[in-house]
């Protein structure tokens, strides 16, 4: 038997040394977690491995000012904020305190990634942290996030960010919406919303029942209410801006929409096409900048803007967002010039929804109060999901510390109008 020559061979060590180029995509370059891990995992041959490298980083992300109150609680000298040491530990500890690893897998993963450098500290911080008080109940946001949180949401932080404390269920949305007790029933979940089902998470969402006839697609909740607000299609035209992946442009040809789904991304419109023909409806997909492209002479029914955001509002499923949350110069600009310019690709009597995956007041609320060309067309609490309810001006703002008793959903804003 040809014996281990490297540490690299042993078994474990790729998927933690794949976090750990993950973390340090994250926190160093500013990387999104998904667009960072494609290159990273390709090298990892078992689909598990890949997912446990994803699922590592994103524990350590999710809980990062946590991890590292307790490496320096168990270190005489605070080691530097960039110490490979301290994210080692911090892949380790997610491991132990988060994933349940055990502690002997931990090490003998983990302490390989130290080559060279200071192995015995690392078990030492190790062991010195598994006997201590553990991590909170709640995770303790990035100090910049708290701030900015704060300011915005004085009596929601501490919910959102209790609501971050575990990885989201599953969330899918049927395609045809009739059939929602028997997915639900067929599926073994709970369903919160007519055309919605949720799921426990773990497993492979393409051995799923349904999946294979594309009876279904895997969209949060939240992201599911602005297309439920324009109802019924019938037929009617509706223009998808900035549509990729498709979720939202499903939803709506699934409603009986006629959809011209527009995206300036290439690389998500073939996303989008692959998504759409998986569950077998017909799109109109149009590649083009939203800002230079000219609508046809026929204006539309309707216009949904799912409109580019910082996206603080999936954090819970993206807690790499809470180390990447910085202002973004021009965004608000371009939203704001993406709704003049839907509205005027909409007819008399036409409506128009704009949404942000974002908990950011100054790219939901005040968009809408920006707009006065058109009619508001106040949200109602029979267009929502039981459980939450319009804001007093008849906007949607849902925040992740929001149906926590049945897993949560992402922060989203949403408003609608009438022209």
């Amino acid at each position: 038997m040809a014996r281990l020559s490297t540490d690299d061979e042993l078994p474990g060590v790729p998927a933690r040394r794949a976090a750990l180029r993950l973390l340090d995509a994250v926190l160093r370059r500013g990387d999104p977690l998904d667009q960072a891990a494609p290159p990273v995992l390709r090298a990892i041959e078992r689909g598990d491995d890949r997912a446990l490298a994803l699922a590592i980083a994103a524990e350590a992300l999710r809980w990062l000012p946590d991890l590292d109150r307790l490496i320096d609680g168990a270190t005489r000298q605070i080691l530097p904020e960039d110490a490979k040491a301290r994210s080692v530990l911090r892949l380790m500890l997610a491991q132990a305190l988060r994933l349940d690893l055990p502690p002997h897998a931990v090490i003998a993963t983990g302490l390989p990634l130290l080559t060279g450098g200071p192995r015995r500290l690392a078990h030492g911080v190790f062991s010195a942290v598994l006997r201590g008080e553990g991590l909170p109940a709640a995770p303790t946001l990035p100090a910049k996030v708290l701030e900015r949180w704060n300011a915005a949401w004085p009596t929601r932080v501490e919910a959102i960010a209790a609501g971050l404390a575990v990885p989201p269920p599953l969330d899918l949305s049927l395609r045809d919406a009739a059939r929602t007790a028997e997915w639900t029933e067929r599926l073994g979940g709970v369903s919160l919303a007519r055309g919605h089902v949720r799921l426990a998470r773990g497993g492979a969402i393409e051995s799923l029942e349904g999946f294979a006839e594309g009876a279904w697609w895997v969209q949060d909740l939240a992201a599911s209410i602005p297309a439920r607000l324009l109802g019924a299609g019938e037929g009617r035209r509706v223009l998808d801006l900035c549509a990729a992946p498709g979720g939202k442009t499903m939803q709506l040809a699934a409603a009986g929409w006629n959809v011209t789904a527009l995206d300036k991304s290439a690389r998500r419109l073939e996303r989008l096409r692959e998504n759409v023909a998986r569950v077998g409806l017909a799109v109109d997909v149009v590649a083009a900048d939203a800002m230079q492209w000219r609508p046809p002479a026929e204006l539309f029914d309707a216009v949904l803007i799912d409109a580019p955001c910082s996206a603080s509002g999936t954090c819970r499923r993206h807690p790499d967002v809470l180390h990447r949350l910085v202002d973004q110069p021009g965004l608000e600009d371009l939203q704001r010039a993406l709704l003049e310019r839907a509205s005027g690709a909409i007819r008399a009597g036409g409506r128009l929804v704009y949404a942000v995956c974002s908990l950011e007041p100054g790219e939901g609320e005040a968009q809408a109060e920006w707009v006065k060309a058109l009619g508001r067309v106040p949200i109602t609490a029979d267009q929502l999901p039981a459980g939450l309810t319009p804001t007093p001006e008849g906007w949607l703002r849902s925040d992740p510390g929001m149906l926590a008793d049945y897993g949560g959903i992402d922060g989203f804003f949403a408003a609608m109008w009438e022209k």
